[in-house]
């Protein structure tokens, strides 16, 4: 019998193993769930750059769902970087389809760190359409402030909002997450501790997110559990690329 539940990462390759599918890969096992992974782009970058990125065709990555949820019983989806917001809207549509009860993360990663565009800015609006679908988005504070600029920030009933604040300058690694227009403070676990920085960072908070999710918890829970997650994997070591244990 399949203890472990289900859960796909849908995301970009990145080599150095720092985010994207591999990083989600990863924090899924760790996490005690079986990860699968559909591929959005390949990517070549190491821990502080972004060379370049040649985008997979969607028809590709439409049937790649398909085959996993048809196959596999999936609780939960996180999805990573996407070309644009037809790109996420056509994945988000087929994993609904498969099965309307599934719980999607997205993780809005407009741009790299290092300014490497990911997200095609000029699509922009049309995600008022696709965030009432989702479960839970987890933009960081620079991306938050772009999707409120222009008005597509969430209904929190529909879809949970949590705003990963280790961008911030004030509050720095507090995170605040809204669900059903209530907001609740994140703050860092221990005060003080040294935390690293890290290359794809965010993509180990959502996908552990994504893990606990998968795992029935409900939404405060998982993020919590994500944000100790997270916090062990900033203090593994003093490069840019952590570790999982």
């Amino acid at each position: 019998m399949q203890e472990r539940p289900y859960v796909i990462s849908i995301a970009g390759f990145d080599p150095s193993g720092g985010a994207g599918l591999l990083s989600d890969s990863k924090t899924f096992e760790h996490s005690k769930v079986m990860g699968l992974g559909v591929c959005t782009a390949l990517t070549l970058q190491t821990a502080s750059k972004c060379l370049s990125l040649e985008w997979r065709p969607i028809d590709e990555i439409i049937e790649a769902i398909q085959v996993l949820m048809e196959n596999y019983s999936v609780s939960a989806v996180k999805i990573g970087i996407v070309k644009d917001a037809d790109f996420l809207s056509k994945i988000v549509e087929t994993v609904q389809k498969n099965n309307s009860e599934v719980k999607i993360v997205w993780d809005p990663i407009l741009k790299s760190t290092s300014d490497f565009n990911f997200f095609d800015l000029e699509t922009l609006h049309q995600l008022k359409k696709i965030v009432h679908k989702l479960s839970l988005i987890t933009p960081n504070y620079n991306e938050y402030s772009v999707l409120k600029g222009n008005h597509l920030l969430p209904d929190t009933h529909q879809c949970a909002l949590l705003i990963k604040g280790g961008h911030r300058e004030d509050h720095l690694g507090t995170d605040i997450l809204v669900e059903n227009g209530k907001e609740i403070l994140l703050a860092p676990a221990e005060r003080n501790t040294t935390y690293f920085p890290k290359h794809g960072s965010g993509c180990v908070l959502s996908s552990a997110i994504t893990a606990e999710l998968a795992k029935g918890k409900n939404m405060e829970t998982a993020c919590w559990n994500g944000k100790l997650y997270i916090e062990k994997f900033l203090k593994s070591n003093s490069s840019l690329l952590g570790t999982h244990s």
